[in-house]
């Protein structure tokens, strides 16, 4: 097998670097693995069609490569499997070691060989979309948003597809509405705002989400910041769990707990609804990564007209969306993760299914494509129906 870099590399020779690499991730965690399945048994791709993260794991303790298949890419981070293992083997540890050697190598095979070109959009315009730096405010034209000053109440980071994807650009407006109403004083960075790095960190690009990093980092510290809210279950997830690696420490708060807290304290008031059933998607790195579950379902017990219907697998039994680890790369059609979120939604009767990340968001949006109207639910940020459900508030 030959690298993009014109290097042979022997698969069925033992990689010593891979091993090492393994070491360091999750120190000899891998070797704890007694291969007794639990992880496959939950893996969703294991819905859709056969996989063993077992066998990645295994191959990986042995220092067998197989950076040139598929396999190695497949992992959504889900974190269902660590969830699960009564070891400790730390799955995701591994798979992102594995994915590091392959970076290293220049090696990415069918549907990663999108992720060379992310790396670069990332690096150059600190977006994974390729849109130009300078248009990273252009959605918040109009609205009164004001640039983060030092002695505000909270920098609200939008993230990347909340500054450029259109769909995810009303979640933003929805949320920017929804902290004007409660007097919240608030900021953002515009386009001194770069990509938190999570997810293309988990494609083994490590320098890149470092410098992606250290770039918000200095951004924040200049500007005295100290409570970052986000609507990103990934930017939450790094700025509270992976930045401090990097020895610095913010407040973080995704939007759920905030909208929480507001109500709770009596900062928003939220009106009635039209009548709907509604649904909650949990996201990998809201739910399993990070524990929040109950703030967005209390958030959604306050509006009057909402009535809330658990799918099969909710709270951390959650089904993943396909994004993650993922959310560059292409799934085909009938290996879609979302596509049977969507079933088990419309299975329950849902006419709106509700979730807190623009990865979810997206990935469902997608599936939605080419369906008959009353196929499948609307898809929600939990945002936009607070932000509707102010709209009410807000008629003679």
């Amino acid at each position: 097998m030959t690298s993009n870099a014109g290097e042979t590399l022997d698969a069925a020779t033992p990689f010593p670097e891979i091993i090492e690499a393994v070491k360091k991730a999750g120190g000899q965690a891998n070797r704890f693995c007694f291969q007794c399945g639990k992880c496959d048994v939950v893996c969703p791709w294991n819905r859709v069609r056969n996989f063993s993260i077992r066998r990645v794991v295994r191959e990986a303790s042995l220092g067998l490569s197989e950076i040139e298949l598929d396999e190695v890419w497949r992992c959504t981070t889900c974190g269902t499997c660590p969830s699960t293992c009564p070891r400790g083997v730390g799955q995701i540890e591994v798979g992102v070691a594995i994915r590091r050697i392959a970076t290293s190598y220049d090696v990415f095979p069918g549907a990663a060989r999108s992720v060379p070109a992310v790396g670069a959009n990332l690096a150059l315009e600190g977006n994974p979309l390729g849109q130009p730096r300078g248009e990273r405010d252009a959605w918040a034209k109009g609205l009164g948003v004001k640039p983060f000053a030092e002695g505000m109440e909270l920098l609200y980071f939008v993230g990347c597809y909340g500054s450029y994807d259109p769909r995810m650009q009303k979640v933003a407006v929805a949320t920017v509405k929804i902290l004007q109403r409660a007097g919240v004083d608030f900021g953002i960075l515009g386009s001194d705002e770069s990509c938190c790095g999570e997810s293309i960190r988990k494609t083994g690009h490590e320098a890149v989400f470092r410098t992606l990093a250290k770039h918000n980092i200095k951004a924040f510290v200049d500007r005295g910041v100290k409570r970052i809210l986000v609507s990103s279950p990934h930017c939450y997830h790094a700025f509270k769990n992976e930045y401090p690696e990097l020895m610095v420490h913010f407040e973080v708060v995704h939007v759920a707990e905030l909208l929480a807290e507001l109500v709770a304290t009596g900062r928003l008031a939220l009106r009635r609804a039209p009548p709907q059933k509604v649904t909650y998607h949990d996201p990998c790195y809201l739910g399993r990564h990070n524990g929040i579950y109950d703030q967005p379902r209390r958030v959604l017990g306050t509006i009057p007209g909402l009535a809330l219907v658990e799918m099969p697998d909710h709270h951390a039994g959650s089904l993943c969306c396909g994004g993650g680890g993922r959310i560059w790369m292409d799934t085909p059609k009938g290996e879609r993760f979302a596509d049977l979120r969507l079933a088990q939604a419309r299975a329950v009767g849902a006419d709106v299914l509700v979730t807190s990340c623009p990865y979810c968001i997206s990935n469902f949006e997608e599936s939605r494509l080419g369906l008959e109207e009353g196929d499948a639910p609307e898809v929600k940020d939990l945002t936009e129906l607070v932000a509707a459900a102010l709209d009410e508030a807000e008629a003679p």
